[in-house]
């Protein structure tokens, strides 16, 4: 018999890291300044009522195109100078173990409107079991050419269900949408914890906890938006972005897996009671 699974699915974007991913290797190489791509995008998300994802994309494109080759390999090495919140690097091992005690797997997921190659260069990339995010089409020549996938904060909720069904292959969408009852899906609801760190990540967080699992908005300095996400029922806990041994973050976490195991060790005595009554 299969064991239960949990899955952590997080944003990555001063969710996991401090900054935007761009804001590091891709920045250093352009005539620009961050603020200055980011109004740039901004101006032409409204101008041309554009999807915000899709004007960033252009931009890279755009803009980078004089300076760096853009290749799908010249975006994964931008990947290794992000930075990474205190605490990350061990996070995962940390908290597999944890699981493992309770005889539960861990999974980890990236649900991003970052860009997927960067976040593939990463040193955490080999962490998670699949990194859904904005992602770009390769010519023949190796250089990116259009969007394939852009992930905004609404899209982002397709990949809930993906991952609660176990349909994590993006081109497949007839099974995605087939009906299976939920105690049928591979990982339900009530196993997940969402992490986020503002509005974009609303959507994914309000669906999460209205199935009966659990969403967490991260903060580093100002707790502000994180408060009003919890006032308004959007998130169950604001923590502070430290992922550290020991701290509240690891400490909350710990516990929604120590309420996880405890509702799967009761459905498994429920299971078995039902199997007795029907011999």
């Amino acid at each position: 018999m299969s064991r239960p699974i949990v899955a952590l699915m997080y944003d990555f974007d001063k969710t996991l890291s401090p900054r935007n991913m761009q804001d590091y290797g891709f920045m250093e190489g352009l005539d620009v300044s961050s603020d200055q791509f980011w109004a740039e995008c901004t101006r032409m998300t409204k101008e041309h009522r554009m999807d915000s994802i899709l004007a960033y994309m252009y931009q890279m494109l755009d803009q980078g195109q004089s300076q760096f080759l853009l290749k799908r390999e010249n975006f994964q090495r931008l990947g290794s100078s992000v930075k990474l919140f205190p605490g990350v690097r061990t996070w995962f091992s940390r908290i597999n173990d944890y699981c493992g005690k309770y005889g539960l797997e861990c999974e980890h997921y990236i649900i991003s409107s970052g860009l997927k190659e960067i976040i593939e260069g990463t040193e955490i990339a080999d962490e998670f079991r699949e990194i859904y995010a904005a992602e770009f089409m390769y010519g023949e020549n190796g250089l990116a050419r259009w969007p394939a996938m852009a992930v905004n904060y609404t899209s982002k909720t397709q990949f809930l269900y993906r991952i609660n069904k176990g349909v994590l292959d993006v081109t497949e969408q007839a099974e995605l949408n087939r009906f299976v009852p939920d105690d049928d899906r591979r990982i339900p609801f009530r196993n997940m914890i969402y992490f986020g760190d503002g509005d974009t990540d609303v959507p994914c967080m309000k669906l999460t906890r209205v199935n009966g699992g659990h969403s967490i908005v991260v903060y580093q300095d100002d707790r502000a938006v994180a408060e009003r996400l919890i006032a308004e029922k959007r998130a169950d806990f604001a923590l502070k972005a430290d992922y550290s041994k020991g701290r509240a973050l690891e400490k909350t976490v710990m516990a929604i897996i120590d309420q996880i195991a405890a509702t799967e060790r009761l459905k498994a005595m429920e299971d078995r009671a039902q199997t007795q009554d029907r011999t």
